[in-house]
């Protein structure tokens, strides 16, 4: 049958059951717009408060759900505005589809208005684009950007559609089909995890360090078996989070400048260390030299191209986690390293310090918010310390329950993301921690939230300064404090109130629990500002370039 280019966009959307988008609409995008009015019964469309917005929320989405988060904008600057969101999803290999629709084909090349080469923007953040400009190319491109979203190491896909390719009179011949194949991942020969499997069997003090690879090829439950089966301790990124559950014994903590005594030290002491999923960032492995220094390496990983990247490594595989985990787990001895585990849990496992005259402490907050909600519920987090505090503290049960932002540490991601959360799991509790720097970069979107009627629970920790840069500059920069005070007044609950929220301002502990059991019966969103000091920080922390030798803990 003969569709429009719209036409088309939604049908192969329902083709890779597409459901919800979100987005925002313009001049350009006013064919698609008007057709997915057509479509509402079978295609939900979010529309939210700033593209960008709308670009975390797609990803949040994404991570919720496991399936691919889609995002449409308008040409110009609705372009644009998904970019921050776009790398984000990029960096954190996250499935993305973003449709963007430029000016007419004739416009193309003019300065016409609101006209942007989109795809040149966005060549170095994802994983491949699309120009658009003939219908006959429209549903196999879109086909296209489903699968190299999904298959290998996932991320995102631009495609920029012009005008004329969606005007209604345009038409072209459309034929259902079902979504393009996967690409079938490398898989490892069986001399190499005959190889693995002894190099394994014969450590004495070997490690598991994980990132999010383990959660985007699903093997959650392959890692756990082989913690129990091989009795080795294991530790995590920002992006392998709640892969291994937070009171699992084996669980060391989070690895890195902000990880756990525990992770650091059993790394810098362990004769081997399995790195599965993970690219030794520099947030990791911040003197690559001397990381995991006694040890032998065996990475693996579905990307060739992170073999080697950031650190030399000894042995490697490449392969879908899942799938190498399961060829592997037959090969591993039963074993027990009981000594190696209670030497791993002699050093403290986080640092605490007491600060005088704190009435409310970030911990404090995030353990009572755990021990409150269900173990369904989700977490979502901006960037700062809030973030590596969460990241510390949160109680951790299911991966797709921590949604944060490790590889571009995105300021402004929390809210969105929360919202494309909540619209992929409708049935769960979402809640929202930040940070008031991150904060008002993107608490616009509370109108989304509030039009939605999304009971998203948004805890602001409130300490007045931009908190991880005002902690490096009191320990790096002599306290020089530039541009970290921003002096802003903002009243959280009026400007709750004025977007159509609840909101609460808390100062004790009491106070907070009090306003948390409240926001727990509201049918729409909250916020409650806790007063926290300034001085708080987030340790233990390594400084850059440094190891585990320079680790601050006071």
């Amino acid at each position: 049958m003969k569709l429009s280019g719209s036409q088309i966009i939604m049908e192969v959307l329902l083709e890779h059951g597409v459901d919800t988008v979100f987005g925002y609409p313009g001049g350009a995008a006013l064919n698609v717009y008007d057709e997915l009015y057509k479509y509402q019964d079978k295609i939900h469309h979010v529309l939210t408060a700033h593209e960008q917005g709308a670009s975390h929320a797609a990803d949040g989405y994404a991570r919720a759900t496991g399936k691919t988060g889609v995002v449409f904008a308008t040409s110009g600057p609705g372009a644009t505005n998904l970019v921050t969101g776009i790398a984000t999803a990029m960096l954190d290999s996250i499935p993305m589809i973003a449709i963007t629709c430029n000016v007419s084909s004739n416009a193309i090349g003019r300065d016409a208005f609101q006209e942007v080469s989109i795809t040149g923007v966005t060549l170095p953040i994802t994983k491949h684009n699309y120009f658009v400009n003939k219908i006959e190319d429209l549903a196999d491109a879109i086909r296209n950007a489903f699968r190299i979203a999904n298959e290998g190491r996932k991320g995102p896909v631009l495609i920029d559609i012009t005008k004329d390719v969606t005007d209604p009179n345009n038409l072209y011949e459309y034929k259902k089909q079902k979504p393009f194949p996967l690409t079938k991942s490398p898989t490892a020969s069986d001399s190499q995890l005959q190889e693995i499997a002894q190099i394994m069997n014969e450590a004495k003090r070997p490690v598991i360090y994980y990132g999010g690879g383990v959660n985007a090829s699903h093997a959650q439950k392959e890692l756990n078996e082989l913690i129990e089966k091989y009795d080795c301790p294991a530790t995590y990124t920002l992006m392998g989070a709640g892969a291994v559950r937070y009171d699992n014994p084996k669980n060391l903590g989070l690895i890195g400048m902000h990880g756990s005594m525990q992770a650091n030290i059993a790394i810098d002491n362990a004769d081997l260390v399995i790195a599965l999923g993970t690219r030794f960032s520099d947030r990791v492995a911040l003197n690559p030299r001397k990381f995991a220094k006694h040890a032998g390496i065996i990475q693996i990983d579905i990307d060739e191209s992170e073999i080697n990247k950031n650190v030399l490594i000894n042995y490697q595989v490449i392969g879908d986690i899942k799938e190498v985990l399961s060829s592997l787990l037959p090969l591993i001895d039963k074993t027990k390293h009981k000594d190696w585990i209670d030497e791993c849990h002699k050093a403290h496992k986080w640092v605490d310090i007491e600060l005088q005259g704190a009435k409310l402490r970030p911990r404090d907050i995030i353990e009572a918010t755990c021990t409150i909600t269900d173990k369904e519920t989700i977490y979502v987090t901006d960037v700062g310390q809030h973030q590596m505090w969460a990241a510390q503290y949160v109680h951790h049960i299911k991966s797709e329950n921590f949604l944060t932002s490790g590889g571009l540490g995105t300021m402004g991601y929390g809210y969105g993301a929360a919202i494309g959360a909540q619209f992929g799991q409708p049935e769960k509790r979402v809640i929202h921690f930040t940070g008031d720097g991150s904060f008002h970069m993107n608490l616009n979107e509370c109108c989304t939230a509030v039009s939605n009627e999304l009971p998203i629970i948004t805890i602001i920790f409130d300490n007045k300064v931009l908190g991880m840069v005002y902690q490096w500059q009191t320990a790096f920069y002599g306290k020089r404090y530039s541009n970290t005070t921003p002096g802003r007044k903002t009243n959280y609950p009026k400007l709750a109130e004025g977007f159509g929220a609840t909101g609460f301002e808390v100062n004790t502990l009491d106070e907070f629990k009090e306003a948390f059991s409240k926001a727990l019966k509201i049918n729409g969103p909250v916020w409650i500002a806790c007063n926290i000091l300034k001085e708080e920080r987030v340790l233990p922390m390594i400084p850059n370039g440094g190891t585990v030798s320079d680790m601050i803990i006071k």
